[in-house]
């Protein structure tokens, strides 16, 4: 049970984290049992790129949104009769909550009727196996993966597989969707599903979809890693004109969508996260005419994303306006600027400039300037005492970082110049150290203790006790008086006869 909730922590991004806590957390508060699913699960364990996140409630999504708002969460769109939300979590976090439902198809392609059901029957009613399971993060269970059709061991073997029979009979935008997986995840569909595959393409069931699958659709494409390569499968199954009549790959701009896909990985590895959805539709769209690009917003269901491929153009030519005036004169400014600026906005400027001063700035931003940053002398900034926990830190770095762009610092010595007298006072010595009261009372019983008690003490076992003996060895006096004591009594004479017997008694013997 830990070791799926592990995955899941180490596969989500930080943002992505923070949102799953945030919506499981609100979901508890309304006594709502919740469960991480579909894709989201399946790119999890697959170790695909995790898009977005798909919860599923028992329970009506739409109870919750009010709290997800105070949260800061942004309500794309919503779907009353399937009861789901579309969010937008903080930190540009796509998601999705729906309810637990069961889906009956009375018609082919026509709307399902909806009832609420437990979550293993709303696995039921999904499209392929990969995409029925369910992770739980309710409190006792947490962690416990629901996997009742085997969809993690199609992921092991690299199958797509359908559910039941009429899967794609009931929704044919499946077979769109079993061709857009197939393209992105490079995995082949199994056999009984290509030959359900095949079926209901030559009965022409795909005539029956109905246009919000349809802008479900078209809406995927711009969050696919490889946009081109989707477009090629789907305009070779004949399912492209299904999303545009007039939509081909000859009317794509493939060169910009390229580039596109290139400078979005290079801001990746510096660190930047844009979201390229406005511009892939951009260059998906590229060559269609105006009326078909039209006709192709209105069937997006996220109007957020709508609005923000039409205002694209607009905003990347005042971008580039702001980048040939006075307000980017210098590198600094420029760096500045583009700082400040959405990467979003940076990341399509940087495919479709047509001026060569503001396309060198936007190059000059991603490579050339940032290796001046390696110029900053960290170690002598140490050694000044100018540390990041300095308060003044980050600004003294910014600022020498400017300077350098702007040449105004040719040299390591002229930046040392410049940083020593931003560096903080040394740090005043260390005090002397202090005699406690312990050491204190220690030190005046010492002295109190009388020489004859240092001397005992000291004789016992060979136990230290010099420092507190006194000056003068107390022996010779203890040695001297019973002498002098001696001298001074008289001899009995009682002892002096047998001593003068004794002697005679020798000089007999000679």
């Amino acid at each position: 049970m830990a070791d799926y909730i592990y995955t899941m922590e180490i596969r989500l991004t930080p943002d992505q984290q923070r949102g799953v806590t945030l919506v499981q957390e609100i979901a508890r508060a309304a006594e709502m049992n919740i469960y991480l699913t579909g894709g989201a699960v399946r790119d999890i364990i697959s170790g695909f790129p995790i898009r977005d996140l798909d919860f599923t409630v028992q329970g009506n999504p739409f109870k919750l949104q009010k709290e997800l708002e105070r949260a800061g969460v942004v309500f794309s769109w919503g779907d009353e009769d399937l009861k789901a939300i579309h969010l937008v979590l903080p930190g540009g976090v796509r998601a999705e909550i729906s309810t637990a439902r069961t889906e009956r198809y009375e018609k082919v392609g026509k709307p399902p009727i909806v009832a609420p059901a437990t979550i293993i029957e709303d696995l039921r009613r999904r499209d392929f196996t990969v995409n029925a399971m369910a992770l739980s993060l309710n409190p006792g269970s947490r962690g416990l993966l629901m996997d009742p059709f085997n969809g993690a061991a199609d992921i092991e073997n690299k199958v797509i597989r359908v559910l039941h029979n009429y899967a794609f009979v009931e929704d044919p935008s499946r077979l769109i969707r079993a061709t857009r997986f197939a393209a992105r995840f490079h995995w082949p569909l199994e056999e009984r599903t290509q030959a359900r595959y095949q079926s209901a393409k030559e009965n022409n069931y795909i005539e029956h979809v109905n246009h919000r699958a349809v802008g479900v659709e078209i809406e995927q494409l711009a969050y696919e890693d490889d946009p081109l390569h989707i477009v090629r499968s789907l305009e070779k199954e004949e399912w492209l004109k299904i999303l545009n009549p007039h939509w081909t790959t000859a009317k794509v701009d493939t060169v910009g969508l390229s580039q596109l896909v290139k400078t979005r990985q290079q801001m990746n590895e510096l660190g930047y996260t844009p979201d390229p959805s406005p511009a892939v539709l951009y260059f998906l769209t590229s060559r269609l005419s105006d009326k078909d690009v039209s006709d192709v917003r209105k069937m997006i269901p996220r109007k957020d994303l709508v609005e923000a491929w039409k205002d694209l153009e607009d905003n990347a030519k005042d971008l580039a306006k702001r980048l040939t005036g006075k307000e980017a004169a210098t590198p600094s400014r420029t760096w500045k600027l583009l700082s400040e600026a959405r990467p979003e906005m940076t990341l399509f400027l940087a495919v479709t400039a047509k001026q060569q001063a503001v396309e060198q700035k936007i190059k000059n931003f991603f490579t050339k300037w940032r290796q001046v940053q390696q110029k900053i002398p960290l170690p002598e900034m140490t050694e000044l005492h100018i540390t990041p926990q300095l308060p003044e830190y980050s600004k003294i770095a910014h600022d020498v970082f400017m300077l350098l762009l702007d040449g105004r610092l040719r040299s390591r010595t002229e930046t040392l110049k410049f940083l020593k007298p931003l560096a903080p006072p040394p740090p005043p010595p260390p005090p002397p150290p202090k005699r406690g009261r312990g050491a204190k009372a220690a030190a005046a019983q010492a002295a109190a203790v009388p020489a004859p008690a240092a001397g005992k003490t000291a004789g016992k076992k060979g136990k230290a006790a010099a420092p507190v003996a006194p000056a003068a060895p107390p022996k010779p006096v203890v040695v001297e008086a019973p002498k002098k004591a001696a001298a001074k009594k008289p001899v009995p004479k009682k002892a002096a006869k047998p001593a003068a017997k004794k002697s005679k008694g020798k000089k007999k013997k000679r």
